[in-house]
């Protein structure tokens, strides 16, 4: 019986072009490397993804915190009015609905153009990486193609490009992103009560040991 050579590009392809089986990088640190010195060249667009995507969180965070003040106004008048030494006081509420209104506004702005950017910047990597791949492929001896089709050749490139295209322009930000939140909420609980946020940070990992054994 005849038996299909397996292609050193790596494993069979299941319907769509798609691989079957996932496949671990040989030398993933040493791809993550390359994969950054591949990057260099766009350092001023990431660094604007980088200032944008923290100011959008920044603004995030801080929102909820303006937020209380109207929270406080609101209550302060209503236990003013009950107890008939005051009234509400509508316009301070109206004004700090005013800034956080723009505050998300800014904070919307500010997601929108890292995430503009972020996707300009992993287009041109993906079209770089296929003109790239495109030149190599033409340089292959014809005896490659004798054992490994051109179709199946193209389809494995077309899926590793796209994944790392979406790769980069989802799991950067989401970095960015989930390290400032984590940064900013800490200090916003620092500010609010350093004693709740000390029992907070005590309280997780007691929980998450506790959790582990059940």
């Amino acid at each position: 019986m005849s038996q299909k050579k397996s292609s050193p590009l790596g494993g069979g392809h299941g319907p769509g072009g798609r691989m079957m089986h996932g496949e671990k990088a040989k030398d993933f640190k040493g791809t993550i490397k390359k994969l950054f010195n591949y990057m260099g060249k766009y350092k001023i667009g990431l660094v604007t993804v980088l200032i944008f995507a923290v100011g959008s969180t920044i603004f995030s965070i801080i929102g909820p915190k303006i937020l209380s003040n109207a929270t406080t106004t609101l209550f302060d008048g209503l236990v003013a009015k009950i107890s008939g030494t005051g009234t509400i006081d509508f316009s301070r509420i109206w004004n700090i609905l005013i800034l956080l209104l723009i505050l998300y506004l800014i904070s919307a702005v500010f997601s929108f153009v890292q995430g503009y950017v972020m996707s300009g910047i992993s287009q041109k990597i993906s079209f770089r990486l296929r003109k790239e791949i495109s030149e190599k492929i033409n340089r292959i001896p014809m005896e490659y193609f004798e054992s490994n089709t051109v179709g199946e050749t193209l389809s494995r490139i077309t899926n590793d490009v796209d994944t790392l295209g979406q790769s980069l322009n989802q799991s950067i930000t989401q970095l960015i992103t989930s390290i400032t939140t984590v940064i900013g909420v800490l200090i916003m609980m620092l500010s609010i009560s350093p004693l709740m946020t000390l029992i907070a940070i005590v309280i997780l990992p007691v929980s998450a040991l506790l959790i582990s054994f059940i």
